[in-house]
């Protein structure tokens, strides 16, 4: 990593507010908890005096159970920003282009950067039609953020032969593919799968992910990965997250029903686009997206000013929460009987 290159690059912008008057829509994290992950984090106290284990057995079992893979295949990382990290580290060298998609999480472009590579961007919703050929690296977000896209498993594996046959290496964001019922692109050749405990589990302040790759892509990830990467509680807790089976089959009901009663409200007053992720991507159109935003704080929530996205100039992202606090959401931005109405009953947003 170059210093000068490293020292110019400033940071992402990204969703969470810490203002506690405020009820959060900027993040996307599940505000649920799976019963006991406290109980499983405590108990891990006393195992945090001594070095974790390495190799971490038991987390790797678990992730491997979790998304269909060989627990060898598993490569343990501090989040799934570190395991994307990883991926573009071993794929791009400097003067390397890296095929992107846009808008998504502005962490690969970054990545890409820091690496003296440089990013090539294609549309989100094409990008399974991109030809990765001459590309170091593909990237795709699964589903997409910020848009919420999903993409058939039979079009991504396509894709992933294609990237193969190129010699370009193929890293799949899965970080939000748990709240649906698609499988994982675990174990496919030449692909690297990144995933993360921080938006399904509710526990973003975990620092617990991994990755997933095989072959020689899977060694290099494995040699490259720091000893003791992961402390012992976050190993733990993550390991008794991935077995909840029960709480992740009730999180992606939730989030199911509350996201299509969102969307149905929303778009009286908005365009909103599908997703099955657990968030929605809102067109505020021709309104001033400062004044949503304001407006919003001013009731008490906090949405995603989603401009900092490549292409979107006129949108916010807000989260899929728990029903009552959808229905506060609804009404800071002004939609249905609970919508705040201005002088002359002339919406304020």
């Amino acid at each position: 990593m170059n210093r000068e290159r490293a020292a110019a690059l400033g940071r992402e912008p990204h969703g969470s507010s810490d203002d506690p008057d405020l009820l959060d829509f900027s993040a996307n994290a599940n505000p649920e908890v799976p019963d006991g992950v406290e109980r499983a984090y405590r108990a891990a106290f006393e195992s945090a005096r001594t070095y974790p284990p390495e190799p971490p057995t038991g987390f790797r079992a678990a992730a491997a159970d979790y998304v269909g893979c060989d627990p060898e295949e598993v490569v343990p990382t501090p989040g799934g920003l570190a395991a994307i990290r990883a991926a573009v580290a071993l794929a791009v060298d400097p003067g390397d282009t890296a095929l992107l998609p846009a808008p998504s999480f502005g962490e690969y472009a970054r990545e890409v950067r820091l690496r003296g590579g440089e990013p090539a961007f294609v549309d989100a919703e094409r990008v399974l039609d991109a030809d990765p050929s001459g590309h170091a690296l593909a990237v795709v977000c699964a589903p997409n953020n910020p848009t919420g896209t999903g993409y058939d498993r039979e079009a991504l594996l396509a894709f992933a032969a294609r990237c193969r046959a190129a010699g370009t290496v193929l890293l799949v964001d899965e970080a939000f593919l748990g709240f649906t019922e698609r499988e994982s692109l675990a174990g496919t050749a030449g692909v690297v799968v990144a995933r993360a405990l921080t938006k399904l589990f509710g526990l973003p302040g975990i620092r617990a992910g991994f990755a997933v790759a095989t072959g020689d892509l899977g060694a290099a990830l494995r040699g490259a990965r720091r000893t003791w990467n992961l402390s012992a509680p976050a190993l733990a807790t993550g390991e008794y997250c991935l077995r909840q089976g029960e709480f992740v089959g009730e999180t992606r009901d939730r989030v199911e029903r509350e996201r299509g009663r969102l969307r149905a409200a929303l778009s009286q007053r908005y365009e909103v686009g599908p997703s099955e992720a657990p968030f929605l991507l809102v067109d505020a159109g021709d309104r001033d997206v400062d004044r949503v935003i304001e407006r919003a704080r001013d009731r008490g929530v906090a949405v995603r000013d989603a401009r900092s996205f490549r292409g979107l100039d006129s949108h916010v992202r807000v989260a899929v929460r728990r029903p009552a606090e959808n229905d506060r959401l609804l009404a800071a931005l002004g939609v249905g009987e609970a919508g705040d109405r201005g002088e002359g009953g002339e919406s304020d947003v």
